[in-house]
């Protein structure tokens, strides 16, 4: 075999190779770009989600006529900053439209009832249940177990 037919094998191989290399990558690039089709979240899009989120309960809030510090208890897991922008526009919009609140249907519990409440029941010998607590056994309590 003489020189020249090495140098032509190696350039085809070279040539193969690259276009390998970038059949891959075309399918990667696809493959990636489809994510968001499938539903899968990135951080930020997570972040935007609650963010919208959290601006959604603000207006919600000042349209059922509750006051912001009253929003903030009652959604503590929600982003402070979003509930106030998302009151705040409601606010901005409500007036600038002569509209009126709505008076929320459920009223807020008042804890100091709701503690009473808990108490009494303790007195009379009833297991209370706590969000996301389980009511013990009175048996189990009674042998320590």
């Amino acid at each position: 075999m003489c020189g020249a037919d090495r140098w032509q094998q190696g350039t085809a191989r070279r040539r193969a190779s690259g276009l390998i290399r970038l059949g891959v990558l075309l399918c990667a690039a696809v493959t990636l770009a489809g994510c968001d089709q499938l539903g899968i979240e990135t951080p930020q899009k997570q972040t935007e989600r609650k963010m919208a989120e959290a601006k959604a309960v603000g207006g919600a809030c000042r349209h059922a006529l509750r006051a912001i510090e009253d929003c903030y208890t009652l959604n503590p897991k929600a982003d402070k900053s979003a509930v106030y922008e998302g009151w705040r526009e409601m606010d901005e919009y409500m007036r600038e439209n002569s509209l009126e609140g709505i008076p929320p249907v459920v009223p807020r519990p008042d804890p100091k009832v709701k503690r009473k409440a808990d108490a009494d029941a303790e007195a009379d010998g009833e297991d209370v249940i706590e969000e996301g607590k389980p009511a013990a056994s009175k048996a189990k309590v009674a042998s320590g177990a």
